[in-house]
């Protein structure tokens, strides 16, 4: 066999190697639905309250959430940019929270991927979240979103009738609150 034809056969494989290997779930893509992700009930009233769902419950789904949108942020206790973002999010999180026009059509909420409850607990108390975040230990979650890095925003539109789209689905620190929530408000239709 000539050097080249070796060459050429190593290339192809390679090629075929990093197809088989990045066909695996894509992330979320805007004008489609969610997996089916199941969340445990958060045990902080003030949590269960603000996402509107019944205590007697121990499980729901994001569908379930009394809001309009729900904005989910995949991140990570270990990721220096969920980290670097955590104010900027919170500012986000507050700016909602104080308009009255919005508090109660727009939630948000946060996925620890491969976070233990204790993990995604130092991350809440570190950097002073307000908003439910939930523990992704297994990864079970992050996989059905495709791996995507962190941090990573899912919009989720929720209509009348149950029925849910997705809106927005980007990786990347937000950097700037007021003018996330505008690109937020504005994709949403509000």
């Amino acid at each position: 066999m000539k050097k080249t034809s070796v060459v050429s056969w190593v290339l192809i494989l390679l090629l075929l190697s990093i197809g088989l290997l990045s066909a695996g779930i894509a992330p979320p893509k805007e004008g489609g639905m969610l997996p089916e992700i199941t969340l445990s009930v958060p045990e902080v009233p003030a949590h269960q309250n603000y996402l509107g769902i019944t205590k007697n419950k121990k499980t729901f789904r994001i569908p379930e959430i009394k809001a309009e949108v729900v904005l989910i942020e995949i991140f990570s206790m270990y990721c220096p940019y969920c980290q670097k973002d955590a104010p900027v999010v919170n500012e986000l999180y507050n700016k909602i929270a104080q308009d009255e026009k919005l508090k109660n059509k727009i939630k948000l909420i946060g996925i620890g991927a491969g976070n233990s409850p204790f993990e995604v607990d130092f991350f809440q108390k570190t950097y002073d979240v307000n908003f439910p975040l939930f523990p992704d230990s297994d990864f079970s979650i992050h996989k059905m979103f495709g791996e995507v890095r962190t941090p990573y925003f899912i919009g989720v539109k929720i209509n009348k009738d149950g029925t849910h789209s997705i809106f927005y689905s980007e990786r990347g620190a937000i950097e700037d609150a007021p003018k996330f929530l505008n690109l937020i408000l504005s994709k949403a239709g509000f």
